[in-house]
């Protein structure tokens, strides 16, 4: 489940389910869904007969949070524009996580994919799994990966960049 479905989290998208996964997109702008239900783009870089075949792939969205509980890896692309301080501002990770915590289960993975500062993943998700009672590493998994999108170049894409994963 891609969560974000943005510059970020469409590509990512793409990316999987022309790997052959089976992909779910969630995001709480329902115009996204709505668009892509509908075949219709609303990134530059695809055009709208990219969304078709994405659909055909078996590919679903969803703007509740409860199609997470289907998933097995939840990959957040979540915006987190700089505030006043020029500091990210994390009320969307914040709220994304808040409302994920309800339908998220062991067995699972996240993986934060926003860009942030070093240690959000341990302060928000991490602190989120153990809240639960999660035993990290042996029922729940928590990785993070930069992103790896450079809107508008296309030379070079999630594609053909080099991905980390920790």
């Amino acid at each position: 489940c891609i969560v974000g479905l943005g510059y970020v989290g469409l590509p990512l998208v793409f990316s999987f389910a022309s790997a052959g996964f089976k992909v779910i997109g969630l995001d709480n702008d329902k115009k996204k869904i709505n668009s892509l239900k509908n075949n219709k783009s609303y990134i530059n870089q695809f055009k709208d007969n990219k969304i078709k075949e994405l659909n055909k792939t078996g590919f679903s969205c969803s703007a509740k949070f409860k199609i997470i509980s289907t998933a097995d890896v939840i990959i957040y692309c979540i915006p987190t524009p700089l505030n006043v301080h020029k500091e990210p501002d994390m009320k969307y990770i914040e709220s994304s996580l808040n409302q994920s915590i309800p339908f998220l289960k062991k067995g699972q993975a996240v993986s934060l994919e926003s860009t942030t500062y070093p240690g959000t993943t341990e302060e928000y998700f991490v602190k989120m799994a153990k809240g639960k009672g999660y035993n990290i590493g042996k029922d729940f998994f928590v990785i993070y990966s930069p992103e790896r999108e450079d809107p508008g170049n296309n030379k070079y894409s999630v594609s053909n960049i080099p991905k980390v994963v920790s």
